[in-house]
C-alpha cells in the first residue's frame, strides 16, 4: 500500500473494540421501551452511524424530539460506563506510531468524547487533529471528513480514510478520498464491498504493506 500524506481513522470498530460499551448503553436505553429484546449482533451493524438511524428503524412512530431524548440518555449512560469494556485492537498503537504523514479521526462520536477515549487508550499522541461529528450530519455524509481535511489543509486526493463500516466507505467516496476497509470491525463485508474500497486489510500492520486486492 502506498504511503499517504494524510490518514483519517474511524474510531469504533477500527481503532477500538468498543462494541460491548456501546451496545450495553443502547440496551439500557431500549430497556425503557418495548424494544427490549434487540441483540448485540443487530446493534453492531449500526455502530458508526447516528443513533437516530437505529431508533428510527426500530420505532418509526417516535417523534424526532423523543429520539433526541433517547440519544441524550445514551450519551449519559455510555460516558458513565467509563469505557470499561473497551480495548484497542491489537497492533493499532504500533501502526499509528509507525505511519508517516498527518493523522486525524473521522468518527460519529463528538470531538470531546473522542479525545477522552483516545487518551484513555494511549492513542491521542499519535494524532495531529481529532475530529468528531459536532453539529453537522453524521456519516455516510462526508462532513466529518471534509472538516478534518480543512483543518489539516489537505486535498482529498492526498487522504486515505480507514474504516470498518459501509458508512465510512460511502462517506469517503462522497468526500473524494481513497478508502481502506478493515475486516476486524463490525461492518459486513458485503456491505463494505458495495462501495468498492481502494484497499482491504485484515491486520493493522497491512497499512504499511501491500493491502490492495
Amino acid at each position: 500500500m502506498r504511503q499517504f500524506p494524510v490518514y483519517l481513522f474511524d474510531v469504533d470498530g477500527t481503532l477500538l473494540d468498543s462494541a460491548a460499551d456501546i451496545c450495553g448503553a443502547i440496551q439500557l436505553v431500549l430497556s425503557t421501551t418495548r424494544q427490549n429484546a434487540v441483540s448485540d449482533d443487530f446493534l453492531r451493524c449500526y455502530i458508526g452511524r447516528h443513533l437516530v438511524d437505529l431508533f428510527q428503524d426500530l420505532m418509526p412512530e417516535l417523534s424526532r424530539e423523543q429520539m433526541d431524548l433517547m440519544v441524550a440518555d445514551y450519551r449519559r449512560i455510555y460516558l458513565a460506563r467509563n469505557h470499561g469494556a473497551t480495548r484497542a485492537f491489537p497492533g493499532v498503537a504500533e501502526v499509528l506510531a509507525a505511519l508517516p504523514g498527518k493523522k486525524s479521526t473521522a468518527t460519529t462520536k463528538g470531538t470531546p468524547t473522542t479525545r477522552v477515549v483516545l487518551e484513555r487508550f494511549g492513542l491521542l499522541p499519535y494524532f495531529d487533529h481529532v475530529q468528531g461529528t459536532d453539529g453537522f450530519p453524521a456519516k455516510p455524509e462526508p462532513d466529518v471528513i471534509l472538516a478534518s481535511l480543512k483543518v489539516l489543509g489537505a486535498a482529498p486526493e492526498d487522504c486515505l480514510l480507514v474504516g470498518d463500516a459501509a458508512a465510512d466507505m460511502e462517506a469517503g467516496r462522497r468526500a473524494g478520498v481513497k478508502t481502506c476497509a478493515v475486516t476486524w470491525g463490525y461492518g459486513k463485508r458485503e456491505d463494505l464491498a458495495r462501495w468498492e474500497p481502494d484497499y482491504w486489510i485484515d491486520d493493522p500492520n497491512q497499512l504499511a504493506a501491500d493491502g490492495r486486492r
